[in-house]
């Protein structure tokens, strides 16, 4: 992870970004599963990258669950499906014949 090193509140920002980014393009209907797969995937991905930054020891799956409530946006369908969204009828214009 290139930004291991951030401060974890920039690190959340970033993230979020990321998973916003992905919501916006993969977020239609019945794929709920998959969205929240990848939500996972970074999360666990997050907690390996904090867990490398000291030798102290590891992040606990519970201070990780912590920051991805706080920062990671939860998955949710943003696109209606195809056939809602291609049906728009156009109204004629006030005056038109």
């Amino acid at each position: 992870m290139k930004r291991r090193d951030l401060p974890i509140p920039e690190q959340g920002r970033w993230l979020a970004s990321v998973l916003t980014g992905h919501y916006n393009y993969y977020a239609v209907p019945d794929n709920s599963p998959a969205l929240r797969g990848f939500r996972e995937r970074i999360i666990r991905h997050w907690r390996r990258a904090l867990s490398r930054r000291s030798q102290k020891g590891h992040m606990t799956w519970e201070r990780t669950r912590r920051y991805a409530k706080r920062w990671l946006p939860q998955p949710r369908i943003l696109h209606p499906w195809p056939d809602a969204r291609f049906d728009a009828r156009s109204q004629p214009k006030a005056g038109a014949q």
